[in-house]
């Protein structure tokens, strides 16, 4: 375990060096959830979305784990591009243990977005935004915890096909209803009774629809008790999912 863990280190360290190198890759990265808070979060502001609290306290969270999810799904692009230089194939030959190679680049990536999602509840706080530093903290962990598997699951995606296309037409052809039905701009209390029953087979609305408690401070409620479960249970299949993918792909 003490080995893996350095060798975890050592990968994650070597992908961080890379990401804070491309500042115009964490630069535009950014600007596409603060963009969504800035000019959809204001229209909201005057209507009844069928949710306690404020709209802020609906549309954070929901941009939050757009975030995770957007960030998470589209990672594997660059291990596409590194297997195609041969670099993947250069770190298995190494004493590298095989896991490490998966862990170091999802941990590099759940720190990134958790960054990336504490620059987005500070711009929601000048807009207006009013919640529990506990509900925000646990905001923070659903988001960790999704980014991670989301990671994992995509890297492992990314090593079973040949090219950035087809991982694009994938990763778009399987993300775009499931974000669709989550409910993360607008809550699915709005939906119709069809769509609203729908969404109920989507992981990701009881991740948001648990965020959204918690920015309300509803931390015992049974609402934000399935979202936790749920999102833990999908995170173990996902990143159990994403290092077998891993392994068998190259």
């Amino acid at each position: 375990m003490r080995e893996l863990l350095a060798d975890t280190g050592v990968v994650f360290g070597r992908c961080m060096r890379s990401t804070t190198r491309s500042k115009t890759n964490l630069f535009f990265g950014m600007l596409q959830p603060l963009l969504f808070l800035a000019l959809f979060g204001p229209l909201l502001t005057r209507l009844s979305l069928g949710v306690d609290g404020s709209s802020w306290q609906a549309f954070v969270p929901g941009v939050i784990v757009q975030l995770a999810i957007l960030g998470g799904s589209y990672v594997g692009l660059g291990i596409i591009v590194e297997r195609g230089q041969g670099v993947i194939d250069r770190m298995r030959v190494t004493p590298v243990r095989p896991a490490a190679l998966l862990l170091g680049r999802t941990l590099r990536d759940v720190v990134q977005l958790a960054v990336q999602a504490a620059l987005l509840v500070l711009l929601g706080l000048a807009f207006g935004l009013r919640a529990p530093v506990a509900g925000v903290l646990a905001g923070f962990v659903f988001v960790a915890v999704l980014s991670a598997a989301l990671s994992a699951l995509s890297y492992g995606l990314a090593m079973n096909v040949r090219t950035p296309p087809e991982f694009a037409a994938i990763a778009n052809t399987a993300g775009m209803p499931l974000m669709l039905l989550s409910g993360l701009l607008l809550p699915m209390t709005l939906a119709p009774g069809w769509l609203d029953g729908a969404s109920r087979f989507v992981p990701f609305r009881y991740t948001v629809d648990a965020v959204r408690q918690a920015y309300l401070g509803h931390y015992t409620s049974g609402t934000f008790a399935a979202g936790a479960a749920v999102t833990l249970a999908f995170a173990a299949v996902s990143l159990a999912g994403g290092a077998w993918l891993f392994r068998r792909g190259g």
